[in-house]
């Protein structure tokens, strides 16, 4: 399934999870697969159980790239409810 939207220079997804731990530990995936990739995105805990992601390839003026699209393929892939 693909949760990532384009608009405004950046790829953005909300995912949600169950409680707070769930949402952290999806957190703590993404920053795995931020390191692995070189790669950081934005992210945004809120409601308790969402977390909003954001990425944009700052290097390349504030646009989305293929370094984008790439990551969010992995995060989307690492998503388990």
């Amino acid at each position: 399934m693909k949760y990532f939207q384009e608009h405004d220079n950046l790829l953005e997804a909300t995912f949600e999870f169950q409680d707070f731990q769930k949402a952290l530990d999806f957190v703590n995936i993404v920053w795995n697969i931020a390191q692995i990739s070189n790669h950081h995105p934005d992210i945004l805990i809120h409601e308790y159980k969402n977390v909003t992601i954001r990425t944009t390839t700052h290097d390349a003026d504030n646009t989305v790239t293929k370094k984008d699209y790439a990551i969010a393929k992995l995060i989307e892939a690492s998503y388990k409810k």
